[in-house]
């Protein structure tokens, strides 16, 4: 009986060695290499600004152009009277109100606006010999050494531009400009600051790097033309581009399930800026991001965790000519009015924006190699972080000041 235990015990072994192994090596093995790749979606078209939340939020009511946008978009005034009846992105009345977290962010963004009169003008009379990949090296050196995380050139397309201006002086104007070619890049937001979301730390992180984007971007296109070329920086509040656009086609990412840019590195815990030009810059190499499509496919945990499910559960469909998926910004954007802060609980909660470190690096790399690693990648986030991971706690230096006050969007969420 004891032989037979044994034996029985011997067997048990070999065969759990033999059956992680095996699992060990369906998880490892590399799929993509037979996978088809995922055809990247070119836009048929342009998107008009003025129909961007944004831009609908600086409609003031009783003036001309109010009435004349409800006028051409009259299916946009009940949800747009919606929202306006929220108390309003960083209003002491919001649901999360921090005087610090509040007043610092609106300081940041006011600030940003400085920039406006610099983001364009004309070029020095004389044109400089240039070597272009020797410049375009330069140049992505020192983006990086200003902080940015990656950079990436392109030609610019149609459907980079938006067709008119929907902010500022030039709302209503043609905002494509004569420029050939884009420098994308992206900075990242803290991890610990993000993780808060949707409270007020979340916010005052979006400020500080449309702050760093806007720096870089304005320095690098005075920066061109001072060597005789046209070149003008996309910042927060004044673009005249769709930056997450210009930025996958940069080779910077791909455009996930939330509708933002998806990063090989941060996931889309990244703000963008950009800078168009006619300077010749070599582009940089296409990189497939298949995997990410593939990835938020199956995981929908952005999803999951939004407060105001804007964001689909269902697969990529077909709109105006392009198969992708859509979140419903009137939703969101409302959200943002109740909670006073841009929300952020998507781009935390993601399981791509966890830190660029060793480990996640791994995962990362496995996710991209097998598509049984993936379903394992889910099914691991969910265990160890949570399907519906709760705000982290705020940041000591951050303590005393928060309030939180209860929303009654959060109910949504259970």
């Amino acid at each position: 009986m004891t032989e037979l235990r044994i034996i029985f015990y011997e067997w048990f072994e070999i065969s759990l060695i033999w059956f992680t192994g095996l699992l060990a090596l369906l998880l490892l093995l590399p799929t993509r290499f037979f996978e088809k790749k995922i055809k990247r979606e070119i836009p048929g078209g342009q998107i008009n600004e003025k129909t961007v939340m944004f831009s609908r939020n600086l409609l003031k009511p009783g003036t001309e152009r109010y009435a004349n946008y409800y006028t051409e978009f009259p299916e946009h005034e009940v949800p747009d009277h919606n929202f306006r009846s929220k108390p309003g992105l960083l209003s002491e009345k919001a649901a999360f109100f921090d005087p610090f977290t509040f007043n610092a962010s609106k300081t940041i963004f006011e600030s940003i606006t400085s920039f406006y009169p610099l983001v364009d003008g004309e070029p020095v009379a004389e044109k400089m010999e240039i070597d272009s990949n020797k410049l375009r090296d330069s140049i992505r050196k020192w983006i990086l050494k200003e902080g940015a995380v990656s950079v990436g050139t392109t030609l610019t397309h149609e459907y980079h531009w938006y067709s008119v201006v929907g902010r500022g002086d030039d709302f209503g104007k043609k905002a494509q400009l004569p420029h050939s070619h884009a420098i994308a890049f992206t900075v990242e937001m803290d991890k610990k600051m993000m993780d808060t979301a949707p409270y007020g730390p979340t916010v005052l992180e979006s400020a500080r790097q449309y702050m760093k984007a806007a720096m870089i971007a304005v320095e690098v296109a005075a920066y061109i033309r001072k060597m005789g070329y046209h070149a003008r920086a996309h910042i927060d509040g004044n673009y005249r581009v769709v930056c997450p656009l210009v930025a996958r086609d940069a080779g910077l990412g791909e455009i996930g399930r939330m509708g933002l840019l998806m990063t090989p590195e941060l996931g889309p815990r990244v703000r963008i800026g950009v800078v168009t030009t006619d300077l010749p810059l070599p582009v940089s190499k296409q990189r497939d991001f298949s995997d990410m499509i593939r990835f938020c496919k199956i995981c929908k945990k952005c999803a999951d965790v939004c407060p105001c499910r804007a964001i689909p559960f269902d697969d990529r469909m077909e709109i105006e000519g392009v198969k992708r998926w859509q979140i419903n910004q009137e939703s969101c954007y409302t959200y943002w009015c109740i909670a006073g802060t841009d929300c952020g609980k998507c781009m935390s909660d993601c399981p791509y924006s966890h830190p660029d470190n060793l480990f996640h690096n791994i995962i990362r790399i496995l996710i991209r190699n097998s598509c049984i690693f993936r379903y394992f990648a889910v099914k691991m986030d969910n265990l160890f972080y949570g399907r519906r991971p709760k705000s982290k706690p705020v940041p000591e230096w951050l303590q005393g000041n928060v309030k939180n006050r209860k929303s009654t969007t959060d109910n949504r969420q259970s």
